[in-house]
């Protein structure tokens, strides 16, 4: 279009008057038809140079100058780009002669106005968006306080808005950051506030540079019968890990939070003596984590068979460490596994990195992956020349043995860890399961099977002998609709789950909360019937008894729906039902708190002070 214009220009009018005493450099594409004394003749309607057409420029404005390159000589445009900020004027190639003269221009373009505007005031709405913004950022992301002075940063932040001029390191770290955890905090704490009940997770941490924390996780059911996680804190802990000092720590984080103890369901911790003891002496509730239990149980069941497992496993162990340290045998491997028509799998993975202590399921998938690639690894090693890590037909029958024994419960700890669905309900289930197919002896398996299943599953239900923690699973097992009436001491659970509420009836009326689904819920309370007459035994007792006629459902059907729905015919069992909904089988949770501390107090930010940590690491975990 601009060749054509250029046509164009050569036919336009050579005497056009030049606009004077003008800065913009736009006015030299640009000029007046002139009478016969040679002045301009009207100063509002501007003629292109290079197209001959008449644009609207009234009083000088040159809005619609601009308007008329960009959009009719986009080359010319192009050209302009050079000179935004600052250009000296100079008769253009493609404009034809002039009688006016070449002017200074010091004004800039459009782009060049936006770039020099002013910047925002850091009162202003739009600064403290874009500061809030990077500052979740910061947070959520866990990057350190001091990307925001990089020089790449810094010139993204100009390209997205020039007029937003970014804070520096320590404006994030002293105002920013504590004002953002305020604000969460508070989010938090009004959800904690109409909790009825609740139910904690613990664990103890070292940072990279062997600074000792405190995790503290609370676990609740909201109105609409969600369950939430939170973390509350990563305190510092530098005192001695103590009964008494860890029972005094957990008590004062209750009180901070302005949590009711009475309201506590239970407490999830890993089994050490010291968080054991603590718990103990506060009279909480207490659960074993369930994937703990099963790491023990495995670890001491393939010890009770060492002398037949030790050399099996060593040798696992041996040829994983071996193929790590050694560019050459991976590629001979990878050459060996398309020979042979093996999968294409590493030895060295996240999750095969030779067998974890304390993650049993590291062994399993260590032996597993021997197993597979046994074939490759023998043509690998002993092309090598490494008899010794030479597996024999025995060692084989050894590792098979192994991985019929752990295979069938390895997804037992990973179904258990979550957060967000209820877990504890299903902990008896799993041990029956155990007892009745996973880990019951079959006439097929070998016989360091069978004594490795066996060994397995007497350490396993071992873990949950104890009255008072059978006592809370046989409630949090009962009130599961998916479970109820399959799983041991039914009757137990009736009577201590009946006990229990006309308790709380005792203690005060129950108030059924009205959610999003209430118009369903008072359809509900219509059906109920008459809850009001009698005794509070015997409404209770009515309403356990029609619980226990109502269908049992599939194992795939989320619990806090039913009770969601159901609420309104069993106001007073809901109420229970809230309170071991929120039960945790595991302390994954506070572990996985621990997986974030580790990324916001990495090697490059070890030296964060506690408080920030504190801090940064709740964000990290609460922040939507």
């Amino acid at each position: 279009r601009d060749e054509k214009n250029c046509k164009m220009a050569s036919r336009a009018p050579s005497d056009l008057v030049s606009k004077k005493n003008t800065t913009s450099a736009v006015w030299q594409y640009f000029g007046f038809r002139p009478n016969e004394k040679g002045e301009a003749v009207n100063t509002d309607e501007a003629i292109c140079k290079l197209c001959n057409k008449k644009v609207i420029a009234r009083d000088g404005n040159t809005s619609n100058l601009r308007s008329h390159i960009r959009n009719h000589h986009p080359l010319t445009a192009e050209r302009m780009d050079p000179s935004l900020l600052s250009a000296t004027v100079s008769t253009p190639p493609d404009a034809g002669p002039t009688t006016s003269r070449s002017t200074a221009s010091t004004q800039p373009t459009i782009m060049g106005a936006f770039g020099k505007a002013t910047k925002y005031k850091r009162d202003s709405v739009r600064w403290k968006t874009c500061t809030d913004a990077v500052t979740k950022y910061l947070a959520k992301e866990m990057v350190s306080f001091h990307t925001v002075e990089k020089k790449s940063f810094t010139d993204m932040g100009k390209v997205l808005d020039a007029q937003y001029e970014l804070p520096g390191r320590k404006y994030f770290s002293q105002t920013a950051l504590p004002h953002l955890y305020s604000k969460v905090r508070d989010n938090v704490q009004v959800l904690l506030s109409v909790a009825d009940s609740y139910s904690l997770t613990t664990d103890m941490w070292s940072s990279v540079n062997i600074t000792p924390y405190m995790s503290l996780t609370i676990h609740t059911i909201t109105p609409d019968w969600k369950l939430e996680s939170k973390c509350l804190q990563t305190t510092y802990f530098p005192e001695s890990h103590t009964a008494d000092n860890l029972a005094t720590a957990l008590r004062a984080a209750l009180q901070e939070w302005q949590l009711d103890e009475k309201k506590l369901s239970a407490i999830t911790t890993d089994n050490a003596a010291n968080i054991h003891a603590a718990i103990r002496s506060l009279h909480w509730p207490w659960l074993s984590c369930f994937g703990h239990n099963l790491n023990l149980a495995v670890t001491n069941g393939l010890h009770d068979q060492r002398q037949k497992t030790e050399r099996a496993l060593g040798l696992c162990r041996n040829i994983v460490g071996a193929f790590s340290h050694s560019w050459q045998r991976k590629h001979e491997l990878h050459k060996k596994q398309v020979d042979l028509g093996l999968p294409k799998h590493s030895l060295i993975t996240v999750s095969i990195k030779r067998d974890c202590a304390t993650r049993w399921g590291s062994k399993l998938a260590m032996v597993e992956r021997i197993l597979e690639q046994a074939q490759a690894i023998r043509h690998v090693l002993s092309d090598d020349r490494r008899s010794s890590l030479s597996l024999t037909w025995q060692d084989m029958d050894v590792l098979k043995a192994v991985h019929e024994a752990l295979k069938p419960v390895g997804d037992f700890t990973d179904i258990l860890s979550g957060e967000n669905y209820v877990t504890s309900s299903c902990i008896l289930p799993i041990l029956q399961l155990c007892r009745d197919n996973v880990l019951a002896a079959s006439e097929n398996d070998l016989q360091l099977t069978k004594s490795i299943k066996t060994g397995i599953l007497t350490k396993l239900e071992a873990k949950y002998e104890s009255n008072s923690v059978h006592k809370i699973l046989r409630k949090c097992t009962f009130l599961d609709p998916r479970y109820r009436g399959g799983y041991e001491t039914d009757d137990n659970a009736l009577a201590e789950t009946k006990a229990e509420i006309v308790s709380l009836e005792a203690a005060g009326p129950v108030a059924i909360r009205m959610t999003q689904g209430s118009m369903l819920q008072k359809k509900s309370d219509a059906m109920a019937g008459p809850v009001g007459i009698g005794t509070v035994e015997d409404r209770v007792g009515a309403e356990i008894t029609a619980y226990c006629l109502e269908p049992v459902t599939q194992g795939d059907e989320d619990p806090l729906l039913w009770w969601k729905n159901a609420a309104g015919r069993f106001p007073q069992m809901s109420r229970v039902a809230r309170k071991y909904r929120c039960v945790c089988a595991t302390s994954t949770p506070s572990e996985r708190v621990f997986s974030t501390a580790g990324k916001v107090v990495g090697p490059q930010r070890a030296l964060l002070k506690p408080d920030k940590v504190n801090m940064l690491v709740f964000l990290a975990k609460n922040l939507d």
